[in-house]
């Protein structure tokens, strides 16, 4: 098993478990399953187990299989709730099942638990029928969009070294991944620099020798500088985004359990198509700017020997992917649920086994990526706050947009 695919796991039990803590019934009560939680658990185990090796891929599974769910849903808005139970749990089904095949038989077994609660009769089979529509044509929409792993990490050769110029960074000196995303076709995003935002700080301006000393201080492997305390949030924020916020979208959709189906439906729709373009951007502008990593900066001018906390993925610096990330999730979350949560949430990290963190909002998960990323060594401040406002304004626009995903 691959590490992502490790992470991946860990997360869907994280998530699992989490919902179990928070809206679990009380002795002697049942309560009737929620067919948006009861697939949105089915999706987190399916791409746990069989997801792909780059995020944006898994990301672009979700989008699919959850805008096929709401379109099913939306267009026949009088349908009985039994109709549309089965529509949802047709559509993810559909869609899983085209895009993790291995997976089939679970798949199939998941899809039986569904429908075995709904009376059988027109609702269920027109439902079925719905769902399974609107998947095979947003699969065919999405085809060769350029989202698969083999495409999303297109080979890319760097310029000749250079001052501010990109170059592998240690201890792997690896390739160069995530070039193609920014080749790939966005959901709604008009084109990839729709919103790539103004260079890095010139060399030796102010504002750059403020981030890369910073870095240096605050990121180095052996700071004297960085709190405990700043070294766990380093930590717990180091894997992948995708898998940290899948436990914070599920309590929101749980959250909103008292709205109509297909809003519920189309947050999750929403999330995963913002981050998907959000990627796609990010992508955009590390490579139009192949601003260097701090580790290249620090060792190539100030200190041979400076090493970072935590090992610098393989792209440029600016902007950061997960502050990209983290500012389309809170745009997405804050604008459909709202800035505050009515109940803290508590979230785990697979990069900080059997730690916790427990938040009433969505804000504070940006705040600690952008510090997280310095603290690790991996990003400069200015890398990470432009790429929260570079996130917002993709999520800002898919969510001004979504009638074109959902019609």
């Amino acid at each position: 098993m691959t590490t992502l695919r490790r992470t991946l796991a860990l997360a869907a039990v994280s998530a699992l478990a989490l919902s179990t803590l928070v809206s679990a019934p009380a002795a002697g009560t049942t309560t009737p399953t929620d067919v948006a939680l009861e697939w949105y658990d089915v999706t987190a185990e399916t791409l746990a187990a069989a997801g792909a090796p780059t995020q944006v891929t898994n990301n672009r599974t979700w989008a699919i299989g959850w805008t096929a769910a709401t379109r099913a849903v939306l267009r026949s808005p009088a349908a009985p709730a039994p109709y549309k139970e089965a529509a949802v749990a047709a559509a993810v089904h559909e869609t899983l099942v085209a895009l993790a095949p291995a997976r089939k038989t679970e798949l199939d077994q998941a899809l039986t638990a569904t429908l075995a609660r709904i009376p059988d009769g027109s609702a269920e089979t027109g439902g079925v029928a719905a769902g399974r529509q609107q998947a095979q044509a947003v699969l065919a929409s999405r085809a060769d969009d350029g989202l698969d792993p083999a495409s999303v990490n297109a080979p890319f050769t760097p310029p000749p070294a250079a001052a501010g110029v990109w170059q592998p960074t240690p201890p792997t000196y690896s390739p160069a991944t995530q070039y193609g995303n920014r080749l790939a076709k966005p959901f709604l995003l008009a084109r990839a620099d729709q919103f790539r935002p103004g260079p890095p700080p010139a060399l030796g301006s102010p504002q750059y020798n403020r981030d890369l000393a910073e870095v240096r201080a605050d990121g180095a492997v052996g700071s004297t500088t960085r709190t405990q305390a700043q070294t766990d949030t380093a930590t717990f924020w180091l894997g992948s985004s995708y898998v940290l916020y899948t436990a914070p979208l599920r309590f929101a959709l749980s959250e909103a359990a008292q709205r109509p189906l297909a809003e519920r439906l189309q947050l999750v729709a929403l999330f995963h198509v913002a981050a998907v373009d959000t990627q796609i951007a990010t992508s955009d502008t590390k490579y139009a700017y192949l601003r260097w990593r701090p580790v290249t900066a620090l060792r190539g001018t100030a200190d041979a020997e400076w090493t970072p906390l935590h090992n610098t993925p393989a792209h440029p610096d600016y902007p950061s992917g997960h502050n990209t990330y983290s500012g389309s999730a809170e745009q997405v979350l804050t604008t459909l649920v709202g800035a505050r949560t009515a109940k803290p949430y508590t979230i785990g990290s697979p990069s900080a086994p059997g730690v916790t963190r427990t938040y009433s909002n969505w804000r504070q998960l940006t705040v600690e990526n952008v510090d997280a990323r310095v603290w690790s060594g991996i990003h400069t401040r200015t890398a990470d706050t432009v790429g929260v406002t570079l996130g917002r304004q993709v999520a800002a626009h898919a969510l001004r947009n979504s009638d074109k995903l959902f019609r």
